[in-house]
């Protein structure tokens, strides 16, 4: 008799035993990575993340709402008037984004889509104003002297401003600040 004899199926177990042990190998270290790597990017269908969260503890956000900076942002993927998303934001405690500094939404500069922001045209004031009535900074915006004064504004991430008529409809951003 043989010292050893070899069967097909010792060949087999033998190869399947080491792709099992590489098989866990591998989940080992994705689940290390997915443990270490911090994720910066938010996601946007079918709702923001609520996972972009930076600098402190203090973003404490609704389900569905990005914290970041201590504020919480609403990016909607339905379309509305802006009518229609400004009474939605007020619904949830908010207002349209009101745009502190010009990088304030860096991490959506990569968006193609333009929303409804909460600046429109006083005729009592003669200026443009935010919602909660106070003035736009001079240097946010360059292109706003050659806007209609009667339609309403939509902003993309990556600085551009358009003015369209306030009943068209388009995504809109909420701004919830919290401190």
């Amino acid at each position: 008799m043989a010292a050893f004899q070899t069967t097909p199926w010792r060949l087999i177990s033998g190869a399947l035993g080491v792709m099992c042990l590489l098989l866990v190998a591998a989940l080992g270290v994705l689940l290390k990575n997915s443990f270490t790597k911090q994720s910066i990017q938010p996601t946007f269908s079918p709702g923001p993340s609520t996972d972009l969260r930076e600098g402190s503890g203090c973003c404490s956000c609704q389900e569905k709402w990005l914290g970041y900076q201590c504020n919480c942002y609403f990016i909607s993927n339905e379309v509305k008037t802006w009518k229609d998303s400004r009474n939605f934001c007020v619904s949830h405690n908010s207002s349209l984004l009101q745009i502190q500094k010009r990088n304030e939404l860096h991490f959506m500069n990569s968006s193609s889509y333009y929303y409804w922001i909460g600046l429109s045209y006083s005729e009592e004031h003669h200026a443009w104003l935010w919602e909660d009535n106070s003035t736009l900074s001079q240097d946010l915006f360059l292109s706003l002297h050659h806007l209609n004064l009667k339609n309403c504004i939509i902003y993309r991430p990556s600085g551009s401003v358009l003015d369209v008529d306030c009943g068209s409809k388009y995504r809109y951003i909420c701004k919830q600040q919290l401190i």
